[in-house]
């Protein structure tokens, strides 16, 4: 559920938090932080290591008593503690101490659509925890819709595809809310999985998924059409030996085994579309599809739907930014909703 525009303009600071990243906007500054969900932990002590780039630049490489974790999955908070002292460092002291002479803090925080209660309550204990007397929640889609300039108020169709690291959202807005919603539980994560599995199946090469987004950006030119270079060169550790070792590695191969888990995402946007009324189908045909997240960006990904439907496909500028952008909006006063006088 959104919280209306009256009540958000209260607000003095506003948190997407993502399973990618994390985004923190602060009235009359604007967006002062944009550091990845990651915490690096000492496992004997409990201590905080680090928190943000450097913490998932530690993955994979620590010894065993340091444990890199993710307390936020798909949008939702799966630990709330971690979420705190995470978001406590990433905020840092000097602005802390600013927002803790605010007796009467308010802050929004992004939700996915349709959360449950207890993926609400989570959002909300973890505002709490840094001292915010009242939250208000944000549903990621409208917040991102806003963000990306979509005229949501009006009384005609607008669809966004909001492309995470863990979920895939779809949705239709008109007049402000959303009319038809899907939310399918594949994103950049599961991109990345597929294309690890098919280097260990294909070529017995083991590779950590950090190192996959070269691979992806290797299909230059094409992504996931048929143009582009015919292979890319892979280094990684042999399944067998466990010495390193490179292997060149079809693109075309590649690009069936990312299809794989988007063909899921391409059947949610036809769920969106059969159970959407046939007028607002009709204004789709015009305005299209907005994609926004930082899965947007997979090369070809944008073709690919754009075959599927036949309507027109659009990626945001700075698609990663647009929910805290539209949250930012909301806070700042920018959006003013259509207002209807009742006949008398």
């Amino acid at each position: 559920m959104t919280a209306s525009l009256e009540a958000l303009r209260r607000c003095h600071l506003a948190v997407d938090l993502g399973a990618a990243r994390t985004r923190v906007y602060v009235k009359g500054a604007g967006v002062v932080v944009d550091e990845p969900s990651a915490a690096a932990v000492n496992t004997r002590t409990g201590a905080l290591i680090a928190v943000g780039t450097f913490a998932e630049q530690m993955t994979g490489r620590t010894p065993h008593y340091i444990r890199v974790v993710r307390p936020i999955s798909g949008g939702t908070v799966v630990d709330i503690e971690m979420a705190q002292r995470m978001l406590r460092h990433l905020i840092g002291e000097k602005l802390r101490r600013n927002l803790r002479r605010n007796l009467r803090l308010r802050a929004a925080v992004c939700t996915p659509h349709e959360a449950d209660p207890l993926a609400q309550r989570a959002a909300i204990e973890t505002m709490v925890g840094l001292g915010a007397r009242r939250v208000e929640l944000v549903d990621t889609l409208v917040a991102a819709a806003v963000g990306c300039g979509l005229p949501v108020e009006r009384p005609e169709a607008t669809m966004i595809m909001a492309c995470g690291a863990a979920t895939t959202q779809v949705a239709v807005l008109s007049l402000g809310s959303i009319v038809r919603a899907e939310r399918v539980p594949v994103g950049g994560e599961a991109i990345d999985h597929a294309i690890v599995q098919h280097l260990r199946q294909a070529h017995e090469l083991v590779t950590p998924s950090q190192s996959v987004r070269p691979l992806q950006l290797s299909l230059s030119g094409g992504g996931l059409a048929q143009d582009g270079p015919a292979s890319t060169e892979v280094h990684g550790r042999d399944v067998a030996t466990g010495v390193t070792r490179s292997v060149q590695v079809d693109n075309a191969a590649v690009r069936r085994a990312i299809r794989t888990p988007l063909t899921a995402v391409l059947d949610g946007i036809g769920r969106v579309l059969r159970d959407c009324p046939p007028d607002l189908v009709a204004d789709l045909a015009d305005t299209g599809i907005m994609m926004v997240g930082g899965s947007a960006l997979l090369p070809g990904f944008d073709d690919m739907v754009r075959t599927y439907t036949g309507m027109p496909v659009h990626i945001a500028e700075r698609p990663e930014m647009c929910a805290v952008r539209g949250v930012g909006a909301m806070l700042e006063g920018e959006i003013r909703p259509l207002v209807l006088d009742p006949l008398a």
